[in-house]
């Protein structure tokens, strides 16, 4: 397993958002992510998906 599975620090620096920003979105459900114990995780392959989609809807 090579880092399919990122914390909310590493989705940050990923799509270059503040950390806070990150998790509001999270939060909000805008961003495809998940909590264990009480901390966010994301895995790579539904965020590359989310920037595809969101780079749809951006044209």
């Amino acid at each position: 397993m090579n880092d399919q599975i990122l914390t909310l620090k590493e989705v940050a620096a990923y799509l270059k958002l503040a950390e806070k920003t990150a998790y509001r979105l999270a939060s909000e459900g805008k961003l495809p992510g998940f909590k264990v114990g009480g901390s966010w995780r994301f895995k790579r392959e539904d965020l590359e998906a989310w920037i595809e989609k969101q780079k749809g809807v951006a044209e």
